[in-house]
C-alpha cells in the first residue's frame, strides 16, 4: 500500500471522526520516517561520493543496482560540482603538476569495520567471524532466520548483497 492510497482512503473518512486523526497521524509518521531514511542515504552519498560511484560502475553484470536512478544521477552531479568547485576554487592557482585530483583518494572509503544491526532473512551456516581483540578466538556462527544480530559491516556485506540479511 503506498502513501497515496492512505491518504486517498483518509478523504473517504469524516470529518469529525476520531479514527481519521488516527490514520493522519500516522501518515505523518511514515513521511516523517521515509524522509528521514532518504536524507540518511544522501549524507553517505555526499559523504563517500567517488567511492559509491566506483562501487556501482564496477558491480557486475546482472547484480541489481546499489543506488535507485535517482540517486546515482545526484551522486554523478554531485562528483561533477565538486571536481568544479576544487578547480574554480584551489586547483587553477596550483603548480600545474598539483593541479588534478584524485576523488577515490582524497575522499575517505566508508568504514566497513562499523556494527550493524541486522535481521536474517534466510538460514546462514558457517558464518566466520572476526574477533574483536587479539585475546579473542575466532570462531563461526549460523544464523537462523528471522533471528536479529549485531556484526560488522564487512562480515555480512555479502549476505546483504545477496539479500540474505537485511540491515535494520
Amino acid at each position: 500500500m503506498t502513501l497515496k492510497t492512505l491518504e486517498s482512503n483518509l478523504q473517504r473518512v469524516k470529518t469529525g471522526d476520531a479514527k481519521a486523526s488516527v490514520h493522519r497521524m500516522e501518515i505523518d509518521r511514515i513521511r516523517y520516517v521515509l524522509s528521514s531514511y532518504l536524507r540518511s542515504r544522501l549524507l553517505k552519498i555526499e559523504k563517500f561520493f567517488p567511492h559509491v560511484l566506483e562501487k556501482e560502475r564496477s558491480r557486475a553484470e546482472g547484480q541489481p543496482p546499489l543506488l535507485s536512478p535517482e540517486e546515482f544521477a545526484f551522486a554523478k552531479e554531485y562528483y561533477a560540482s565538486t571536481e568544479t568547485y576544487l578547480k574554480a576554487v584551489a586547483l587553477k592557482r596550483m603548480p600545474s603538476n598539483l593541479q588534478t585530483v584524485d576523488m577515490l583518494k582524497a575522499v575517505p572509503e566508508p568504514c566497513l569495520d562499523s556494527f550493524v544491526f541486522l535481521r536474517v532473512k534466510e538460514r546462514q551456516e558457517n558464518i566466520f567471524v572476526e574477533p574483536e581483540t587479539d585475546d579473542q578466538r575466532e570462531y563461526v556462527v549460523d544464523l537462523e532466520e528471522g533471528s536479529q544480530h549485531l556484526m560488522r559491516y564487512r562480515t555480512i556485506a555479502p549476505l546483504v548483497s545477496s539479500g540474505a540479511v537485511q540491515l535494520i
